[in-house]
Order: C-alpha cells, then structure tokens, then sequence
C-alpha cells in the first residue's frame, strides 16, 4: 500500500468540483445566487464558446478589496458564523465551496466593486490561485468564467453539445427569474436575448416575459397560508385543458429556492390524477414560505433537496392550497387526448360523418385572432424575443413566402384478399365480419393504424399539404430547440416547421394523413413522442402519423368503408397487433356460439 500524504489544494477543489460544478448550467446557478445573495436587482449573464465561456454581471453590493483572496478559499463566506446558522438560513448560498471550486477548473476573473470605495478591484484566478489589482469600474460584480473544464479533459468530453447545455441554462435562469420576480434578468447566447425579465416583482409579468401572455388566461392564482404554522404558499397553476409533455414546466421554490423536491411533486400529481389525462402534467410556479428552522436546504451539494421537519403537515397544506386553486375543474372529465368525437382522416373522406372536417387551408391563423383582451398591455402586437413589436402584416408575410405545390394524395393498391363479409359495428367502434366458422370482432382504429403504419415505413417520401394558414404555437425555449435540433427528420417526414423567435413556431406544412389535425395537439405529440422514446424517434413519429391518421372510435362508418379497413389491413405483415402492442382482433368460434345457446 503506498503511503499516505496531503492532497494538493487545487487537486482538493477540482474533486469538490465534481460534487457542486456538474455542468456549464451549475455555474450560471451558482454565481446567479450569489448575485442574489449580494442584494442585486438586475444580473446579466451571457454565454459563448460553446458554452464554456460565462459573464455574470450585477449591481450587488460587491466585494470588500481585502476578502477577494478570501472569497475564492476553500469553505470560505460571509453567509454564516457558527452551526447555529445551518438551522435558520436565509441565503441561498452558504457552503463557501463554489468559487473555490469553479477556479480550480475555469480561469476565472472577478471584477468586483462596493460603492463606499473608490476603486475597484480585479481578480485574476487560475489552478486556485488569486492575484488582485486595483481597477476603475461600476458597482457591483462581474464574473467572467473562460474555458471551463480546460485542465479536466475527462469531464470536458462529457459534456454535451452546445444546443443541449444551452437549453440546461435557459431552463435554470427561467427557474430562478420566476423564483424572483423582483430582479431584472437578462440571458443573452451569441448576441441573442433567450430570457429576458424587468424585475416588477409581478410574478404573472414575469411569466408572460418568459412565456407568452397568452399563457395568463390559463393560470389560477395559488395563496394559501396558515398563520399558526407560518406557513404560506404562493403561485399560479393551469387549468386541466392547458397540459405539458413534460414536467419540466412546474417550477417549485421553497423560500425562494429553487428546488427539486419529490414531496411537492408528489402532492402535485395527487391533486391532478383525476384532472389530467395519463402523461400530462400542469404548469406551475409555486414557492413555499417557511420558517427557516422547520426545513434544512443542507442536505446535497447542489442544494436541488431539501428536507422538512413535519413533511406530512408540509403535504397537506399545499394539497388543500392547490385544490382550493383549482376547485373549479373538480369534475373536469378525462378524456384520451387528441381523440374527438365523430371525426374521421381517412382514404374516403365523408358523407355519413356527422361533423364536417374543416380543409387545413381554411383554418385562420392565431395572429388574426388576437384581440384587445390578450394583448391591451402589448399594443395588440404578437411578441417575439429580440424583437420588440411585430405587427400581424410583418406575420403575414411568413405565409406569403410559403410556395403552393402540387400535393400527393395518400393512394395505396391493395393487394387481392378473400373476400370480406361485413355484419356490421359495434359501439361505433367494432367492425363485426363473418369468418365461416368464427365471428371476428375487429377494433377499426388500430386496424387502420396497423396498415397505416406499414405503408408509411414503405413511403421513400411522404407527401405534405402547404398551409396557408395556422396558429403560432407557444413553446417553452427548451422544446424550440428540441424541435430544431430534430428538424432535419421531422422534415422528412413531412413536417415544415417555421421558427419565428426562441419560443414560438407555425406549420408551413403538414403531412398530408394528418393535415386536418390541430397543429396544438400535433406538436403536443411531437414533443411527448421525442422525450419519451425508447427506440428510434423516427419509428415513433411514424407510429404517432399512423395513430392520428386513423378513424377514431365512437365513429359511424358505412358498410364499404368498414370493408375498406378490414381489407387493407388483412394485407398487412403484422396483422395481429397494432404498432403500440394492442390486440387487432378477437375470434369467436363458431361452434363457442351455439354451445352457449345449447345448439349442437
């Protein structure tokens, strides 16, 4: 066994480093909240080569000249004095491991001023050492971070690429500006504003700086507190109708903190699973105010966790503030999402339909639509980040650049199959055909979707229909780049996506199977199918055009368009499940239904 010896210091920081520094995302929130902690009403942060390189930039207090050396030690701070303090923090840092770390893998410079001095000071830090020298500057801080993970070559190639440790930034600075609606934010990426927050301490205002105002009508106002307890819980959650993909749109904080805590989470999902269909999640900002003492943030270097001290007391009171929030959509009923009634996207479109599906050429776009009532803060102009106002004539143009081409129509041959006796349907949603010797019940959607699937594996191209219309669709910046990074496949099958500003898109055109389907509910789709794919994204989306494209249950078909279906589908190579695992069709025999009525 070798011997044992001391560690080097910057050897000390870089595996510190390991624990509080994950990734580029770590470092914006972890000189973000000391920003915050120095008292700063607006922070700029801006990020490039590839995302290594950061600027933090405040109007906080500053840094007194003789603690700079001390600022950049290891558990060095001014948050806390003695163990006591752990119990009661009102900071959002408080560990000193941060800067000690960051400069043990980034070359870092500080400059740093307070506004009782006259001078400034600048740092120059690199493997852990500090030199300082007097400057002339603005109060506050800046923090300029370049090459992170420059002398940690293994940690650096696990970094992802830049679009993807983009998008883990924009999500933390969207987190915490919510979670502190009285500072200016301002997030900028290659001379682009991606987040940008005036500090009203309005919490709708800052939501609609980060999302779209749009989004305002679909909040119900959280506020509950409990003067015994000291307990308050404060926020805005959406309404049934209004779902996300994803959980990454419930923002929680505890004290201002922003937190990843399983318990909020969890009471969230029970007030929901009766509101919301299977895999569809509100959008929330909630923030819980408690007495310091009764919760401890001490529990994991990043501080995404914490720990209460009566957490069943913690789960009912934001349970009963988040019911009361939502007391009106107690009987909202659960529907299968993107199912409607009566509607039918099928080879022979019509008559004994009883609703009428509207041409996607037809349909007015949401930029027509808006009125004073949406925009009377925002001059009645739609919103698009970096630039400021834009009419609905500059929108208009998006369209007019559109080209009109000649469309494919989804026609197939189908092969020749024995021939098929139809009895009838069942619930509107259950072809009945008579087999000789068995009754075969057929479900008429996934049967469709079977062959639907199939023929779209066997299209080289896949035909698209141009809108000359349609809504402008509002998206988190996380899920623009989602789509853009995937653009390329979506492209090829059929999907035309225009990208207006970092959270907002239009179709120029759809695939031609599912053209008459709401660009909402598609691109809803889109999105679930891309996060939560185990295989290959394009198998997915393929399986997803086929869902869509298929007659729906609960619908009245002729006698020839059930033969249509059950034909096409007989011609399949897969006939017995559809592409979700679901079974196609059940046989009974003959010979099972005359011994149930005693014949022999």
């Amino acid at each position: 066994m070798k011997r044992i010896k001391l560690l080097d210091k910057n050897l000390i920081n870089q595996i510190a480093a390991g624990e509080v520094v994950e990734r580029p995302a770590s470092v914006v929130k972890e000189l973000t909240e000391n920003s915050i902690d120095a008292g700063a009403t607006k922070i700029e942060i801006a990020i490039s080569n590839e995302c290594r390189n950061i600027r933090i930039a405040d109007n906080g207090c500053g840094i007194d000249p003789d603690d700079i050396e001390l600022a950049f030690s290891k558990h060095a701070t001014s948050k806390i004095n003695a163990v006591e303090d752990l119990y009661s923090l009102g900071t959002l840092g408080f560990r000193g491991e941060a800067l000690a770390s960051i400069i043990s893998i980034a070359k870092v410079t500080c400059i740093t001023k307070q506004a009782t001095n006259t001078n400034g000071t600048k740092a120059l830090c690199e493997n852990s050492n500090v030199i300082k020298t007097p400057t002339g500057c603005a109060n506050g801080t800046t923090m300029e971070i370049e090459d992170l993970f420059y002398n940690l070559p293994a940690r650096l190639k696990f970094l992802k690429n830049e679009k993807t440790e983009m998008a883990y930034i924009t999500e933390m600075v969207q987190a915490i500006a919510l979670s502190h609606p009285e500072i200016a934010f301002t997030l900028k990426h290659k001379n682009s504003t991606t987040v940008q927050t005036f500090g009203t301490s309005n919490l709708l205002y800052a939501i609609s700086e980060i999302y779209t105002p749009n989004l305002l009508d679909e909040l119900n106002k959280i506020e509950k507190k409990d003067e015994l307890s000291n307990l308050e819980v404060t926020g805005y959650i959406s309404n049934p109708s209004y779902t996300r993909s994803s959980n990454k749109s419930i923002y929680l904080s505890v004290n201002n903190r922003i937190v990843k805590d399983p318990l909020m989470l969890k009471t969230i999902s029970n007030v929901c699973q009766n509101l919301l269909p299977k895999g569809k999640y509100p959008f929330a900002v909630i923030n819980l105010n408690m007495p310091t003492e009764d919760v401890d943030v001490n529990v994991h270097p990043t501080k995404k966790e914490v720990k209460y001290k009566n957490p069943s007391q913690i789960f009912n009171f934001i349970y009963a503030a988040l019911n009361e929030a939502l007391s009106g959509h107690s009987n909202f009923i659960q529907q299968t999402p993107y199912e409607v009634k009566n509607e039918v996207q099928t080879s022979f479109q019509s008559k004994p339909f009883e609703e009428k599906i509207t041409p996607s050429f037809a349909k007015t776009t949401n930029i027509f639509s808006q009125g004073k009532k949406e925009f009377s803060n925002f001059n009645d102009c739609v919103y698009i980040a970096d630039k400021p106002k834009v009419s609905t004539d500059v929108a208009m143009k998006i369209y007019e650049k559109s080209e009109i081409v000649e469309q494919k129509s989804f026609d197939v041959k189908v092969e020749e199959v024995e021939s098929v006796k139809i009895i009838g349907q069942y619930a509107n949603t259950y072809i009945l055909v008579d087999n000789g010797d068995n009754l075969e019940i057929i479900d008429q959607h996934v049967a469709q979707e079977r062959y639907l699937y199939e023929k779209l594996k066997e299209e080289r191209e896949i035909s698209s229909q141009v809108l000359l219309f349609s809504d402008i669709i509002d998206l988190e910046p996380a899920d623009v780049e989602t789509l853009r990074k995937n653009y390329d496949i979506l492209q090829k099958f059929g999907y035309g996506i225009e990208f207006l500003s970092n959270k907002e898109i239009t179709f120029r055109k759809l695939p031609s199977l599912i053209a008459s389907r709401s660009p909402k509910e598609l691109v809803a789709s889109l999105l679930d199918e891309i996060y939560n794919t185990n295989g290959t994204i394009e198998d997915k989306i393929l399986i997803s055009m086929a869902c869509r494209g298929s007659v729906k249950a609960h619908t009245v078909l002729l006698p020839n368009q059930m033969e249509d279906i059950v034909r096409k589908w007989r011609t399949t190579k897969q006939p017995t499940t559809c592409p979700h695992g679901r079974p196609i069709s059940k046989k009974i025999p003959k010979s099972e239904v005359a011994s149930f009525f005693l014949r022999p």
